[in-house]
C-alpha cells in the first residue's frame, strides 16, 4: 500500500513508524525544531513516537461543535495511551443554522474548502505521521475527509455526534421545527408566544442537527465508507460512547501506521458505492451527492451523478427519519445505529464487504456478529416493506438541466409537477414573496444565481422550503434552484441545477409564467417552450457581473467547478 500523493510521499529512508515526523525532529541539525516542541510539552521520549495531529473543529459559534474541544482531548489521550504523541490543533467551523437565509450563508460551502486546506496545511507543515479529525456541523465532515484523501497519511474521522431532541407540547422538535414554525407564524396559525416557546426548546445542548439531515447523513456515509470506526455515526454528542469513540480513534490511527493502511487504500470506488448505498437506505440529504463527488475527486476515484441513480434502482429507502419521516437520529441511536442496517444490506449483496476500513478490518469483518434491530422498532422498515421501493435521490436532466440536477423524492410529495415559473434572483427575494402570499398554488418557484459561482457559495434553501411547508403549500408548489438544499428541506424541490445560471445555463433565461414540468419518473426537468425560443433567449442573455471582487468569496468563485463535479476548487488548475 503506497502513498500516491506527489507532495506528501513518505520520505525515503524515514523511520517506518515516523515517516514524516522523523524528518522534522531527528538529528543535531533539527535541534531548533525540538526546542520549539519542548515548549509545547514534548518530553525527550516523545521524539521517538509517532506524532499524530488531532484536528478539532471546536467553536462556540454553533451547538454542533461546542463540545469538540473536549472530544479532541479524548483523542489525544487515546494516542498517548497507545504509545504515540498526540498534538492538537484547530480549524474553523461555521453555523448553517444561524447564517441560513442571510448573505453569510454564502460562506458555508466555502468552509468545506477552508477546512480541507487548513488541515492539509497544518499536517503537511508539521510533519505529522497520522491524523484524527473530529467534525460536527455538516461541512466539517467532507472537509476533514477531503484533507485526509489529499494527504494520504493514516487517518481516522470522528463524528462529533447528534444532538438530543427538544420537546414542545410532548413532541420532539429541532431546528427545522423552528424554520417551519416561522411559516406557520406568517400564515397566522401560531402566535408570538408559541413561536418563542418552540425557539427556546428546540436546541437543548451540544450536537449536530437531530434528523437525517446533512450532518448525520455524512457521518453515516463516512462510516459506511470505512473512514470512521464502527458506529461512530450512531452516538449522542454528549455520551460516554462518543468519548470512547474518540479515544479508540487515537489508538486506531497508530495501528494504521503500523500496517501502512492509508486513506486511499480505504477510499476506493467500491467504498464510495457503499456510502451511496447507505445514504440511499437512510433517505439522506441531497448534499451527500455534492460532498461524495468532492471527496472522490480528492481521492482520485471516478464517481459521477449516475452512480447515485444506478444504486437507487436497487436500494430502497428504509429509514423513517426526519425531515420527511417521523423519527429523530437519537431514535436510530437507541436501536443500534446504522450497523444492523449495514449488516442487512451486506447480507443481501448490496455492500462490498471486502473493503478495508480504519479498524484495520474489512467491512464484512466489522459487521460479524452484529444483531438485527429489535423487532418492535419502527425507525428502520423491513427491506420488503420500505418507505420507498427505490432511491430518493433522483438525478434529473432536460433542457433546464443539461448537465443534471438533484431532486429528493420521498414519494410523499408525488413524482410529477407542472406549473408556471415565478422567478427570483436571490433566496431573500423568494423568501419575502413566500411569506407575503405572492407565491401561490401551482407556482414553480425558481431561484437562480445561487450556484457555486453565481452566489457565490451555493447557499442552502432551507428558509424558503421551510416557509413553503409552514404555509401549507408543500404539495401545491415546487421549488427549483441552482443552489442547494439543507438536509432538513423537504417537499417537491430540485437543486444543483447545472450548468448554473451564472455560467449561462438555461435557468438564466426563464421568465415569469413560463411552463415548467418536473417528472421524477422520467427523470426530466424541462422548460416547456420551443427550441427556437430557448435558443433566442440564450443568445440575448448576458452574464451579470461578479457579486464579489475581493476576498475569500471572490477567490472561491474564480476557482469553483460545477455542482455536477462536486463544486471543488482544485480541478483543472492552470498549470
Amino acid at each position: 500500500m503506497s502513498d500516491t500523493t506527489t507532495t506528501t510521499n513518505s520520505p525515503m529512508g524515514a523511520d517506518e513508524q515516523r515517516p514524516y515526523s522523523s524528518k522534522v525532529t531527528d538529528g543535531a541539525h533539527r535541534a531548533f525544531s525540538r526546542a520549539m516542541l519542548h515548549a509545547v510539552g514534548f518530553q525527550e521520549e516523545d521524539f521517538k513516537k509517532s506524532q499524530i495531529g488531532i484536528a478539532s473543529t471546536w467553536g462556540m459559534v454553533t451547538p454542533c461543535n461546542m463540545h469538540i474541544d473536549k472530544l479532541a482531548e479524548e483523542s489525544v489521550q487515546g494516542v498517548d495511551g497507545a504509545g504515540g504523541k498526540g498534538v492538537g490543533f484547530g480549524t474553523i467551523t461555521i453555523s448553517d443554522g444561524i447564517s441560513m437565509g442571510t448573505e453569510g450563508m454564502k460562506y458555508s460551502l466555502v468552509s468545506r474548502e477552508v477546512i480541507a486546506d487548513s488541515i492539509e496545511t497544518v499536517v503537511g507543515c508539521e510533519g505529522f505521521d497520522g491524523l484524527v479529525a473530529i467534525g460536527g456541523c455538516d461541512k466539517n465532515m467532507p472537509g476533514c475527509v477531503i484533507a485526509m484523501a489529499r494527504l494520504n497519511r493514516p487517518s481516522v474521522f470522528v463524528y462529533g455526534g447528534t444532538i438530543l431532541p427538544g420537546c414542545h407540547e410532548g413532541k420532539d422538535v429541532d431546528i427545522v421545527s423552528v424554520f417551519e414554525a416561522i411559516g406557520k407564524y406568517t400564515k397566522g396559525e401560531i402566535d408570538d408566544a408559541e413561536l418563542k416557546a418552540i425557539e427556546q426548546c428546540a436546541i437543548p445542548g451540544a450536537g449536530s442537527c437531530g434528523g437525517m439531515y446533512t450532518a448525520n447523513t455524512m457521518a453515516s456515509a463516512i462510516e459506511a465508507m470505512g473512514m470512521s470506526l464502527p458506529n461512530s455515526s450512531g452516538q449522542a454528542a454528549i455520551s460516554e460512547e462518543k468519548r470512547r469513540d474518540c479515544r479508540e480513534a487515537g489508538e486506531a490511527v497508530l495501528r494504521l501506521i503500523k500496517h501502512n493502511i492509508r486513506p486511499r487504500d480505504i477510499m476506493t470506488r467500491e467504498a464510495f458505492l457503499n456510502a451511496i448505498t447507505v445514504v440511499t437506505a437512510l433517505g439522506g440529504s441531497t448534499n451527500a451527492v455534492l460532498h461524495l463527488l468532492a471527496m472522490a475527486h480528492a481521492a482520485e476515484v471516478k464517481l459521477e451523478l449516475d452512480d447515485f441513480m444506478r444504486i437507487g434502482e436497487k436500494v430502497p429507502v428504509m429509514a423513517d427519519l426526519k425531515p420527511s419521516g417521523r423519527f429523530m437520529m437519537m431514535d436510530l441511536v437507541r436501536i443500534g445505529g446504522i450497523t444492523p442496517l449495514m449488516k442487512d444490506l451486506l447480507d443481501r449483496g448490496l455492500l462490498y464487504g471486502d473493503c478495508m476500513t480504519v479498524s484495520g478490518k474489512t467491512l464484512a469483518e466489522n459487521l460479524e456478529g452484529i444483531r438485527p434491530y429489535p423487532k418492535e422498532q419502527e425507525v428502520i422498515r423491513p427491506f420488503d416493506d420500505p418507505i420507498k421501493k427505490t432511491g430518493h435521490l433522483v438525478v434529473l436532466r432536460g433542457n433546464l438541466a443539461p448537465e443534471g440536477a438533484v431532486a429528493k423524492i420521498s414519494g410523499k410529495e408525488g413524482t410529477r409537477f407542472s406549473g408556471n415559473a415565478i422567478v427570483f434572483h436571490s433566496e431573500e427575494e423568494a423568501l419575502e414573496k413566500i411569506h407575503d402570499g405572492t407565491v401561490q398554488e401551482g407556482h414553480v418557484i425558481l431561484i437562480r444565481y445561487e450556484g457555486p459561482k453565481g452566489g457565490p457559495g451555493m447557499r442552502e434553501m432551507l428558509a424558503p422550503t421551510s416557509a413553503v411547508m409552514g404555509r401549507g403549500l408543500g404539495k401545491d408548489v415546487a421549488l427549483i434552484t441552482d443552489g442547494r438544499f439543507s438536509g432538513g428541506s423537504h417537499g417537491f424541490v430540485v437543486g444543483h441545477i447545472t450548468p448554473e445560471a451564472q455560467r449561462g445555463g438555461p435557468l438564466a433565461i426563464v421568465q415569469d409564467g413560463d411552463p415548467i414540468t418536473i417528472d421524477a419518473e422520467a427523470c426530466t426537468l424541462n422548460l416547456d417552450l420551443g427550441e427556437a425560443e430557448i435558443a433566442e433567449r440564450l443568445n440575448n442573455w448576458t452574464p451579470p457581473g461578479p457579486r464579489y471582487t475581493r476576498g475569500v468569496l471572490a477567490k472561491y468563485a474564480s476557482h469553483v467547478t460545477s455542482a455536477s463535479e462536486g463544486a471543488v476548487t482544485d480541478k483543472d488548475l492552470p498549470f
